[in-house]
């Protein structure tokens, strides 16, 4: 299964990584390392001196400011990081994770989060500093995703030009968990591990476009690993890409093994650390997932990220 990113991490955009033959998509094509930049976490907006937007509102706009200095930004972090959290139990509460959309709280919250890991991803030092600034929950979060987010910004490089990516809303959030959860039920895999894995592949199904290298559907097979691996379903089909990757993770040696499945899955050293980074994450707080469901997909270019998904577009 050779993978090769394609969505931003933002986490992101989609990976055109393959299930498959891992000469396919590989680090040395520049077609599918574009995708893989896509992929890779990157800064996102721009961090100025200057608020471009009130930095006192609860509810942060789409392109609300973001500091470039580590005291304030921890504490825009922590206090973001509590607001999701609790925007997050309202809506799981509510039973509203089995519709569309999410809340617009939830969706905005999240925004502003990822765009400041996307920061943090692409600026060593202040993400050092910012690290050092926090504790508990949120400071094994945060490392967590800036490492993983970092790893990917660091391997793969920005694209000259945009790509015209397809995306789509995704499925609802619960409807996306109850397959993850049936994948680990049938294959033994861990259902963090998939759900990480579909958030750096297509952000949670919101990128439909094929890899450079041919890879498709929300999991990214190549067609010819999907005949052996795909259990008859559909490639294109959430729940059924789901319980193809369950199937070849764990032919592939998940869950004894989940690094060394997830290379078979996309041989590039970054997207291993990434994926597990992420699943460990949700592993420690589960309604992280519903965060990471709402991440966006970002195209880092050149000149730098694009947003293609999400409030205000």
């Amino acid at each position: 299964m050779r993978r090769s990113l394609i969505a931003l991490v933002a986490v992101a955009i989609a990976l055109p990584a393959c299930a498959g033959d891992p000469q396919r998509g590989s680090s040395s094509d520049p077609r599918t390392n574009a995708a893989a930049r896509a992929a890779a976490t990157g800064p996102s907006g721009t961090v100025s001196p200057s608020p471009v937007a009130d930095p006192t509102s609860p509810i942060p706009e789409p392109d609300a400011w973001i500091p470039g200095r580590a005291d304030p930004l921890a504490v825009r972090l922590e206090a973001t990081w509590e607001a999701r959290r609790e925007a997050v139990r309202r809506w799981v509460g509510t039973g509203h994770p089995d519709a569309w959309p999410p809340p617009d709280d939830v969706e905005l919250l999240v925004l502003y989060e990822q765009r400041i890991y996307r920061v943090l991803a692409a600026r060593d030092r202040l993400a050092v500093a910012v690290l050092d600034r926090l504790d508990g929950p949120l400071a094994a979060e945060a490392r967590s995703n800036v490492r993983a987010g970092g790893a990917l910004y660091d391997h793969f490089s920005p694209l000259k030009t945009l790509p015209d990516y397809r995306t789509r809303p995704p499925d609802p959030a619960d409807l996306l968990l109850r397959y993850f959860e049936k994948g680990e039920r049938r294959f033994g895999v861990d259902w963090e591990l998939l759900a990480a894995v579909m958030l750096i592949e297509t952000r949670m199904g919101r990128i439909v476009s094929s890899s450079s290298a041919g890879a498709q559907g929300p999991m990214q097979f190549l067609p010819s690993t999907w005949e052996v691996y795909g259990l008859g379903g559909d490639i294109r089909d959430e729940h059924d890409a789901v319980l193809g990757a369950a199937n070849y993770l764990s032919a592939s040696g998940s869950p004894g093994d989940d690094r060394g499945a997830l290379f078979h899955y996309n041989p590039v050293a970054a997207y291993v650390t990434a994926v597990i980074r992420y699943a460990n994450a949700m592993s420690r707080d589960p309604d992280l997932f519903y965060a990471y469901y709402n991440w966006q997909v970002f195209v880092r270019t050149r000149h730098g990220d694009v947003r293609l998904t999400g409030p205000g577009l």
